[in-house]
């Protein structure tokens, strides 16, 4: 049994797929990032005028993007403390990796998913971390 689930406490996907699909007792998010749900702005990200990125701050964007991956998974029964593996998207993995690994810790280290972390050079929208995470939660 698989199920489609789109939650009001996470932003609309950037494309045509939902936030996550349910298969039995596993739950797949799709890639997150820090918008808000019904927010044009991006939490930690300064734009000018024509929306091009001044500066960010990866932590306010990493607290932002696991608020809302905690959305969808509560949408779907589940919590953080059910995600089993993680992969990560930095656009600056020199600049932001410490800190990123920092603020990940403190949500992640009790619970010990594996993961992943990969550099990419740009993201869909004017973000800079995005995850994606598996979670398992027995029905």
């Amino acid at each position: 049994m698989s199920s489609r689930v789109i939650s009001k406490g996470a932003p609309d996907p950037v494309g045509p797929y939902p936030h996550a699909r349910r298969v039995g007792d596993f739950v797949f998010v799709s890639g997150m990032g820090p918008r808000r749900a019904g927010r044009k702005d991006i939490p930690g990200v300064l734009q000018n005028a024509l929306g091009e990125v001044l500066s960010h701050n990866i932590e306010l964007e990493t607290r932002s993007t696991i608020d809302n991956i905690r959305a969808v998974l509560e949408e779907c029964g589940a919590s953080l403390a059910d995600v089993v593996d993680v992969t990560v998207f930095l656009t600056d993995m020199k600049k932001d990796f410490a800190t990123f690994n920092r603020v990940y810790g403190e949500y992640f280290a009790g619970i010990a998913p594996t993961r992943t972390t990969v550099e990419v050079l740009s993201l869909p929208t004017p973000i800079h971390v995005e995850l994606k995470v598996i979670a398992w939660r027995q029905v």
